[in-house]
């Protein structure tokens, strides 16, 4: 099968940042409290010439290197004033936005890796070249504590296999915590992008105690709601530090998003990937129930989740170990195109293909005996050695547009034509049964 690898790489970059709260404040309460109040105590009793001369070095430092920063620090103020203990008290401006500073830092969130995307058509197609497709891709990014956040890139796509993806903004902002939505959940989380940032230069960072050490491997797709109308869905894992959980990530514009736990046994595992629509009045999902095999799971509501029904199990060499899902199923008129992949020796990773039934993805037509693409030469190499691996690939015109992670450290793009996958599948029964 012929691989078209385009040349453009994505890295950790450690010059991205982002401000951050610093957790000093976070809930604080016994002596964590009396710290953060006696460090605001000690703030508040500084003369105010030097309250003005620190203020300056702290904005000499950072201002250049972020969006709006004296807003930052006064939004930060306001979010923890009511556990300083200073009612009462009046406080100057440059008192303000000192003591925000000391309760932030600096957070480079791409420092570690960059890796396992998925990929999505945009929201907004306009002004283009017939033939070309506006894509947004979402990224997994590493930083400090390897806490995984979610980022954003957006580009086009030509006729002719050409990408190109738009420069990123100087600036990188995190998404904000927005206020809770009364028809919604408690355990919903309502975000939403600042008002003069971009798309590719938001970040969406863990919010909850379950996601508190990352959320990690966003399956993205964007879902023909029943109005006929799209809405961008992913799945993701969220990850405690010592649980996890399936998630989802769902938004009409992204500007505004809501992060909402999925209910049900089926939620307590990992890698679960929607289908861009309902079959039969019900929503289903590819989901990997015991670590090995891949399953069919069908409900009648988008964020509940029970049992499922075996799928695949792992038939070839290079699957022996496990297989999952990497994405989001891609309709085709052939049937349902779902991306896996496989471990075999040494802990190597590969991506295949499954081709469903489309009127009944239970059924299995047929599968790649080998491998799309694995982990080769120089792809090798990285903080995961001999890993491939995607979170989801759309289609282009004949092709599909593959966007994957190499060895959990960088990403890399490729185009396959639809046929060549078809034609190398696997179509007997000893393949799909």
């Amino acid at each position: 099968m012929h691989l078209v690898q385009h040349e453009l790489r994505l890295h950790a970059d450690p010059t991205r940042v982002v401000v951050r709260p610093f957790h000093l404040a976070w809930q604080a309460s016994g002596p964590d409290l009396e710290r953060v109040q006696r460090l605001a105590r000690e703030i508040v009793a500084l003369d105010p010439r030097t309250v003005r001369a620190e203020l300056s070095v702290v904005l000499r430092d950072f201002a250049d290197r972020h969006w709006q920063i004296e807003k930052v620090f006064e939004d930060r103020f306001d979010e923890i004033e009511p556990k300083l203990g200073l009612e009462g008290l009046a406080l100057k401006r440059e008192t303000r936005l000192l003591i925000g500073a000391y309760f932030c830092h600096e957070y480079s969130y791409a420092a570690a890796a960059l890796m396992n995307p998925s990929v999505v058509r945009h929201p907004d197609q306009s002004g283009l070249q017939e033939g070309c497709i506006r894509i947004l891709l979402s990224l997994r990014a590493v930083g400090e504590g390897h806490i995984s956040t979610i980022a954003f890139r957006e580009g086009i796509i030509t006729r002719d296999r050409e990408l190109t993806l738009l420069p990123q903004p100087g600036f990188a902002t995190a998404a904000m915590l927005g206020p809770h939505r009364e028809d919604k959940p408690s355990d919903v989380v309502s975000l939403y992008r600042q008002k003069d940032s971009t798309i590719s230069g938001t970040v969406i960072f863990p919010i909850t105690e379950a996601q508190r050490n990352g959320l990690e491997d966003l399956r993205l797709l964007e879902f023909e709601r029943d109005s006929g109308k799209s809405e961008w869905v992913g799945t993701y894992t969220a990850y405690s530090g010592r649980d996890i959980q399936s998630e989802l990530l769902r938004t009409r514009d992204f500007k505004d998003f809501t992060l909402t736990p999925i209910k049900g046994g089926a939620g307590r595992n990992k890698g679960m990937a929607l289908f861009p629509r309902k079959i039969d009045g019900q929503f289903c999902m590819i989901g990997r129930q015991d670590g090995k095999n891949l399953y069919l799971l069908r409900s009648d509501t988008i964020d509940h989740w029970e049992g499922g029904e075996l799928l695949l199990e792992p038939r070839f060499p290079w699957e022996l170990i496990q297989i999952g899902n990497c994405g989001a199923p891609i309709e085709l008129d052939e049937g349902w195109l779902v991306l896996t992949h496989g471990v075999g020796a040494m802990r190597k990773y590969a991506i295949g293909a499954v081709l469903l039934d489309k009127a009944d993805p239970s059924k299995v037509i047929g599968r790649t005996a080998n491998p799309i693409l694995s982990a080769a030469d120089e792809d090798r190499e990285g903080y995961v050695p001999n890993v491939v691996y995607t979170c989801g690939a759309i289609r282009v015109g004949d092709d599909i547009f593959l966007p994957y992670g190499v060895a959990d450290s960088s990403v890399c793009f490729a185009f396959v034509a639809i046929s060549e996958i078809l034609a190398a599948m696997d179509y007997s029964a000893r393949a799909v049964g």
